[in-house]
């Protein structure tokens, strides 16, 4: 099976040459040699996710080393293995983890260094080469755009709610905005029997999630004080987990929102990374805030399991030609998504 590419040795991908959406552009770049442990893969979709965007904008890293290739989620199907790897054969469909770095256990900073997409390996290319741990199978049922959604949105919110949070039916989540995280976190907890109440600035984005199954919506700006509204809904007892996509911005309200003794995922930083911190809540509320950064290769095949049981499917807002890239990363910037934004590659 042949990689795709422009000429005889050459794979394109897109470099990020200045620190903006219009820095990114098509290059030609040689094709990488494959060592005895590695494995060559060719793309089929990748997905965005905010820190793509941060990291395009210099938000994630000023000090970013330019030329470097985006995007930390990739799934295509193996063209070429190494001599020693037994994981993988040609023509598996597989994902590239966040971080090939961290296969179980704890987070580690050598683990950390590994994320995919941050001035190492990017994802955005014809072909990738990693070590054979690095990937994880596709479930069967779902397609390349489908599975691309999968590696770091998907991850963040199933170590959330199920790694860390151990969440059980009837209890009840909390979740923020539209985005690839909260719809999936919206996705496996209403899989796992829990409650769920969700934001949503817009309406029309609200009765989508209405459709998808949740029936208890407060739109944040025209109900500015939502940690209100969500004590009222839970009759005054406050949710047992939130989803914080918000960071600074909005991390007061979430604990407001709590139960006692409620956990809360801090995962993004949408409204902010920097703001005062009330720890009375904390401290009366017996509150467990716990620092979500996406997950390990354990955790990724424990949610593909729960996955493909249940046969989900990621919710795609829209699919955009490996050409367009940059129209792709405009749209995510603009917030009118809801779920995840794909880059098709032919």
């Amino acid at each position: 099976m042949a990689i795709a590419s422009t000429a005889a040795g050459l794979v394109r991908a897109y470099d990020l040459t200045e620190l903006s959406i219009n820095g990114l552009s098509i290059k030609e770049k040689p094709l990488q040699e494959l060592r005895s442990s590695e494995v060559r893969v060719k793309l089929h979709a990748v997905s965005l996710n905010y820190r793509d965007l941060m990291m395009v904008k210099g938000a994630y890293n000023p000090r970013l080393r330019l030329p470097m290739t985006p995007c930390s989620d990739g799934a295509g199907e193996v063209v070429e293995v190494g001599s020693e790897v037994k994981k993988w054969k040609v023509g598996d469909r597989v994902m590239a983890t966040f971080m090939p770095g961290w296969i179980s256990g704890r987070l580690t900073e050598a683990a950390g260094r590994s994320a995919l997409g941050g001035g190492g390996t990017g994802m955005l290319a014809e072909s990738v080469v990693l070590s054979e741990e690095g990937f994880v199978k596709i479930p069967d049922h779902l397609s390349f755009e489908e599975a691309a959604t999968l590696p770091c949105a998907a991850v963040t919110a199933w170590h959330s709610l199920v790694e860390a949070g151990g969440l059980k039916a009837g209890q009840t989540v909390l979740t923020l905005g539209t985005g690839g995280v909260s719809v999936f976190a919206i996705q496996l907890a209403l899989l796992s029997g829990a409650e769920v109440i969700a934001t949503s600035s817009s309406d029309e984005k609200l009765e989508r999630l209405k459709k998808m199954g949740v029936h208890k919506l407060i739109n944040y700006k025209t109900t500015p004080d939502w940690s209100k509204a969500v004590q009222q809904m839970t009759g005054g007892n406050g949710v047992d987990h939130v989803v914080e996509v918000g960071g600074a911005g909005t991390l007061d309200q979430s604990m407001k929102a709590c139960a006692h003794a409620g956990r809360i995922g801090v995962i993004g930083v949408l409204a902010g990374g920097q703001g005062e911190l009330n720890t009375r809540f904390i401290l009366m509320k017996n509150l467990l805030i716990q620092g979500i950064f996406v997950g390990s290769r354990e955790m990724f095949e424990n949610m593909n399991a729960a996955i493909s049981t249940h046969k989900l499917k990621p919710v795609i807002d829209k699919v955009f030609d490996f050409a367009d890239a940059q129209k792709a990363w405009q749209h995510l910037e603009s917030g009118a998504h809801f779920g995840k934004v794909v880059i098709r590659l032919k």
